[in-house]
């Protein structure tokens, strides 16, 4: 495709956490998808000037400016919902981190707001651009699943700024449903010492064909950022994923899909089914929120 036929679409990054820093770091680099991207400057709450060359702007000048074109936003998880209808309803294309909301309603709203306003809304999925993913894929594919678990271990996180679990584990729920397909919640029940910085949540799921599928995701500290899998099939099993090799570029990879969605290069079944994805597994995250309160 040639750029200079269509021009560029002028960048904001919303937040410089650790995805914000890679985001402008892919953005100033030389790659395919980058050629179709400006980087104008970045918003945050920090008093920062500037980072490498790239100035800091302020909230309402990213919003009304006519320059700012789409707004990656990389800020913690609660402030996604407020960011993205501020920036749909400014009339800019939006990407956003996952979890794009920490409620159902929210993300359905947000994408009708971006239907009505003919703009794209992209939330990103890394880890389904993860060669550890890639591998699972090709061996899951075709067999039948007898029953599977998938445990998720981390350091401690702020429930505040990142949602309740199920939220902000959202990955890994990802995963089991782009490989099983649509789940169903069975039970749920979550497990906190607050004053130990310690949690567990431990969620059956199941599949259409009633195979049962549990997640746990276990945070505190001490506990290394690991995943451990057991997929049983009734042709053998499949324990843990081998080294694949490293994850290079996967955020790099997730802006050149949404450069192709600017370009419209995907098709409206392809967007309808991503987009039936990524509600069924915030629809799935809020049933287990509920049914732990519950509790």
């Amino acid at each position: 495709l040639n750029t200079t036929s269509i021009g560029k679409f002028g960048v904001v990054v919303v937040g410089v956490g650790r995805a914000g820093s890679v985001r402008m770091r892919d953005l100033r680099n030389p790659h395919p998808s980058s050629a179709f991207l400006n980087l104008i400057g970045f918003v945050s709450r920090r008093e920062l000037g500037s980072i490498d060359g790239v100035q800091q702007i302020s909230l309402e000048d990213a919003l009304s400016s006519q320059e700012v074109e789409v707004a990656y936003i990389c800020s913690e998880s609660s402030s996604h919902e407020d960011y993205i209808r501020q920036f749909l309803n400014a009339g800019k294309h939006v990407l956003v981190e996952y979890p794009m909301t920490l409620s159902l309603v929210a993300a359905q709203e947000l994408w009708e707001l971006a239907e009505q306003k003919g703009k794209v809304l992209h939330e990103e999925h890394v880890e389904l651009l993860m060669e550890e993913f890639a591998f699972l894929k090709k061996e899951v594919v075709g067999k039948d699943l007898l029953k599977g678990s998938l445990l998720f271990t981390a350091g401690p996180l702020e429930e505040e700024r990142f949602g309740f679990p199920a939220f902000s584990g959202i990955s890994r729920l990802t995963w089991l449903v782009s490989l099983f397909g649509e789940l169903s919640l069975v039970s749920a029940t979550l497990e906190e010492r607050k004053e130990d910085q310690y949690m567990k949540m431990t969620v059956c799921l199941e599949t259409e064909k009633k195979s049962p599928l549990t997640w746990i995701e276990e945070k505190g500290p001490g506990l290394k950022r690991n995943r451990y899998l057991s997929f049983h099939f009734k042709s053998g099993s499949l324990e843990n994923v081998p080294n694949v090799g490293i994850n290079k570029n996967i955020f790099l990879k997730d802006q050149n899909i949404f450069v192709q969605k600017l370009l419209g290069q995907f098709s409206e079944k392809e967007l309808a089914a991503e987009k039936k994805r990524i509600l069924h597994c915030l629809g799935l995250a809020e049933e287990i929120r509920k049914y732990c309160s519950r509790k």
